[in-house]
């Protein structure tokens, strides 16, 4: 296999790339976070060659610790060797749904859907974690980038993520935790599968 040469981006400012997960190989309609469920070889494969055509040369690579993440980072740095693959870190995870995991979205009582929306920011969906205790370990990880794997934001860092981290790193930078999200505010984009979102260090500070 022919490995990407690393891409000069001589005017890119240094930022924080986000890059989704390849489709996970679980039935429709079914409900997970948490659950470590597998991924497609192949899919993993033509998205880390994807993203190791356009990441920056040297960045810091993190990942979440479940494997349809951590697959990918593998993948990525075994094409793109200059860049610096640290520990996953498991505060990138996706929402913990507690008892939902695995369960069939029809199969959960509506009553209990209702009150997630309701109370968006901190109800437990199946007893598991809340929106605002997501946002805390997103916040804590996303300083740590910042003053540790970035110097200040001085580099790029990559994090290989779900689309529940990317939407709180982009919640985190409009409202910071000071302002929990309503249902109805919480419609930020996310990238599809294998896609990256790019944020620029200067949003953060």
């Amino acid at each position: 296999m022919t490995v990407p040469t690393p891409p000069r981006h001589p005017r890119l400012l240094p930022s924080l790339w986000l890059l989704r997960h390849a489709a996970p190989q679980i039935a429709p309609g079914i409900c997970y976070g948490q659950l470590d469920v597998t991924v497609s070889a192949v899919q993993t494969q033509q998205a880390a060659k994807n993203f190791a055509a356009v990441a920056p040369q040297h960045a810091i690579m993190r990942s979440s610790p479940l494997q349809r993440c951590e697959l990918l980072a593998l993948a990525t740095q075994a094409l793109r060797p200059d860049l610096v693959l640290k520990p996953a870190d498991p505060r990138l995870s996706e929402l913990d749904f507690g008892r939902w995991e695995g369960v069939p979205w029809n199969d959960i009582a509506p009553r209990q859907l209702d009150a997630w929306a309701q109370q968006l920011a901190h109800y437990r969906p199946g007893g598991g974690e809340n929106l605002h205790a997501m946002l805390q370990r997103v916040a804590q990880a996303l300083a740590h980038s910042w003053a540790s794997d970035s110097a200040g934001g001085q580099r790029h860092c990559l994090w290989v993520c779900h689309a529940g981290t990317m939407r709180c790193v982009q919640w985190l930078l409009q409202q910071g935790l000071c302002t929990t999200p309503h249902s109805a505010q919480w419609v930020l984009p996310a990238p599809g599968y294998g896609q990256w979102l790019r944020l620029p260090w200067s949003a953060l500070r």
